[in-house]
């Protein structure tokens, strides 16, 4: 099996080189056409000998993603892509402009195991965990597509970032790394549904990401009725590690609230909720839930999303509502790809 070229960290390129009896030089120079330029083949490494290149592909891979499906929403110019994996698989990634630049939602796995009720990644369980450089390459796709930088991303898309714990880490040192795409960690965002042991190996990172927990209930019954994860680690074991997590790293944590109409959205909720996160550096974002059919969830009205949030920030909480991108396109991570499993 072909080694994953561009998953490689830095010092990892470095000790493959000198086991080829290449200069160190090499490394920086391969490391620069894999981050920087981001070709999808060694032919393009130009600056290096053609025996040289031909060495490489016997040992490597470079994994690239190609755009099986793209949909362009006319309110907001929010592009979704169904990205064909090297595999065959597929995922799903969303690029949205803000005022402060481009922002992608990238995927982590094909699929997700985590069974939440409300959402369309998780129907059919999960194929396989991507690796770093799969992660990338939904950047680098989206870049090259759009002929525009990707500022910021947002960890958010298929599949559950800290259930591909590893692979999720590496793409994190590779992303922010000053040679490569460099991206600010502080304009990541990594949302889980509460892998709570991966929550304290992350404290211990002390990465300057955004945390974002998907919280979505404030209390257990409500919570394991939506969320199966909440029946391994539940609500109260899941925020003692996001004070953890605040104590080690300083940073605000942001729980994400999918509001689901007749579920999770009434006044009581919203008083348990702020009960549950007084005192924490935290604020919460309200998501109305985008209707899939499979699951037969709607989204809250806009009154009652008010309303929720007007609770809140009566209890001293800071609370923002998300802002609907794509409304036209089909906007819920999973649903492009569960079409085409389905042939649609």
């Amino acid at each position: 099996m072909l080694t994953d070229i561009r998953s490689l960290l830095p010092e990892e390129l470095t000790a493959v080189c000198k086991e080829m009896g290449l200069p160190a030089f090499r490394a920086k120079q391969i490391f620069r056409w894999l981050h920087v330029d981001c070709v999808d083949s060694f032919d393009e490494m130009t600056n290096l000998s053609l025996k040289l290149r031909e060495e490489l592909q016997a040992r490597f891979e470079i994994f690239n993603c190609t755009i099986e499906n793209k949909q362009v929403s006319v309110y907001d110019s929010t592009v979704k892509y169904l990205f064909r994996l090297h595999d065959g698989e597929f995922v799903e990634s969303v690029l949205m402009k803000y005022k402060y630049g481009y922002s992608l939602c990238v995927s982590s796995q094909v699929g997700c195991r985590m069974g939440c009720t409300f959402c369309a990644s998780t129907l059919g369980g999960v194929v396989r965990s991507l690796t770093a450089s799969e992660i990338l390459a939904q950047i680098i796709a989206a870049q090259k597509d759009a002929l525009v930088r990707v500022s910021h991303v947002v960890m958010m898309g298929m599949g559950e970032p800290l259930d591909n714990y590893d692979n999720t880490l590496r793409f994190l040192q590779l992303a922010s790394h000053a040679d490569g795409l460099n991206l600010s960690m502080r304009n990541i965002s990594l949302s889980t549904c509460g892998i709570v042991p991966n929550i304290y190996r992350l404290a211990e990172e002390k990465l300057q990401l955004t945390l974002s927990v998907s919280l979505h209930a404030p209390n257990d019954a409500l919570r394991s009725s939506m969320m199966p994860v909440n029946k391994k680690w539940n609500v109260d074991t899941l925020l003692a590690s996001c004070r953890e997590y605040i104590e080690k790293t300083s940073r605000r944590i942001s729980f994400e609230y999918s509001m689901v109409r007749g579920v999770n959205d009434s006044d009581d909720c919203a008083r348990e909720l702020a009960k549950k996160l007084k005192g924490m550096l935290c604020h919460i974002n309200l998501i109305p839930v985008n209707a899939v059919d499979e699951t037969g969830c709607v989204g809250s009205t806009p009154q009652r999303v008010q309303q929720f949030a007007a609770i809140l920030e009566s209890c001293g909480l800071t609370v923002t509502v998300r802002r609907t991108l794509g409304a036209d396109i089909d906007a819920a991570c999973g649903q492009l790809r569960k079409k085409k499993m389905k042939g649609e």
